[in-house]
């Protein structure tokens, strides 16, 4: 089979386009003829070499990849719920078999049957950006209806969802996007966006019960800047668990009475069922802002280090209905 592998870190160059033996799924997998795959910074961060979480689970060489959309292939001995044919949607083993590949075997507890309403293309483009975003407001967060919820990097892929879940949760959502991104923020359904470049988002808001940082920013001097937004008692969550909160910010939210939260990403089965049903309800829209075939790799890469996507970036890993 094709697979994306790199055998060196570093650049875009260093992704190789190669035949490999196809992967045998254990007994608790499934092996999934992937016909797309999402394309994350968390690719091309493993791709350098890693940060401080990441650096001692990697091995070379590596099939990257962590967004998977096809069909069941062929099913472990102890896996129920599934059958040979199901269309499914799901994150890899992290590291492992990534989903640049055109099959993968991975744990059936991080897959679930695709929304019905959307195809693979879009459906590649949910698993890795969604779970985050339902790990950080949902098991770290504890976003309820009627709570006020600021979004920092609302027009991401990751905020993208995170705007559109705690709208579906009735909560009163605000997101921070660059200016021209705001009007897309607010078609996701944000009651009110702001600019982070020229707004003090720290000094327009207040009571605030959730602040979720879904921007790729890694400051603490900045995080400091927004804690003043947070009722008493209020949450700051982050989905950069490599830049831990600094004293200055914990002593901040400790005068608050607020807790500051990493938010780990979690590959759930049912959330990604709770997440397929709100997107089939029509609650939550998938933007692909550009698909490329798996030989054009590098070129996907070099898009999502610019940090300027506007939703998600997919690898077309082969055509629908194509022989195996």
């Amino acid at each position: 089979m094709k697979a994306v592998r790199i055998h060196a870190f570093g650049g875009p160059e260093v992704l190789q386009l190669e035949e490999v033996a196809r992967p045998v799924p254990a007994a608790d997998e499934i092996l999934i003829k992937v016909y797309a795959s999402g394309v994350n910074p968390v690719d091309w961060v493993v791709r350098e070499g890693g940060n401080d979480v990441l650096r001692p689970y990697l091995t070379l060489p590596l099939t990257l990849g962590w967004d998977a959309a096809g069909v069941v292939e062929e099913v472990g001995s102890e896996v129920t719920g599934f059958q040979i044919g199901d269309a499914v949607y799901g994150i890899p083993n992290f590291p492992g078999d990534g989903s640049y590949a055109e099959y993968c075997a991975a744990k059936a507890s991080q897959f679930a049957r695709k929304p019905e309403s959307i195809g693979f293309m879009a459906a590649a483009g949910v698993p890795l950006a969604g779970l985050t975003a339902w790990t950080a407001l949902f098991a770290h967060g504890k976003v309820q209806a009627g709570q006020r919820v600021l979004i920092q990097g609302a027009s991401g892929g990751v905020g993208g969802f995170a705007v559109q879940f705690a709208k579906a949760r009735g909560a009163y959502v605000i997101g921070t996007a660059s200016a021209g991104n705001l009007d897309y923020v607010k078609q996701l359904g944000a009651d009110e966006v702001l600019d982070y470049r020229s707004q003090q988002v720290g000094e327009l808001l207040h009571d605030v019960d959730v602040v979720m940082e879904a921007s790729p920013m890694r400051d603490n001097a900045e995080r400091l800047k927004v804690v003043p937004v947070l009722k008493q008692g209020g949450i700051f969550v982050t989905v950069n668990i490599d830049a831990p909160f600094d004293g200055a910010v914990l002593a901040a939210l400790a005068q608050k009475q607020a807790t500051g939260e990493l938010a780990p990403n979690q590959a759930r089965q049912e959330w990604l069922q709770e997440i397929a049903k709100l997107i089939d309800a029509n609650q939550v829209q998938v933007l692909v802002s550009q698909a490329y075939p798996l030989a054009q790799v590098a070129d996907a890469h070099r898009e999502s280090e610019t940090w300027r996507v506007r939703g998600k970036l997919v690898l077309e890993v082969q055509k629908e209905g194509a022989p195996g």
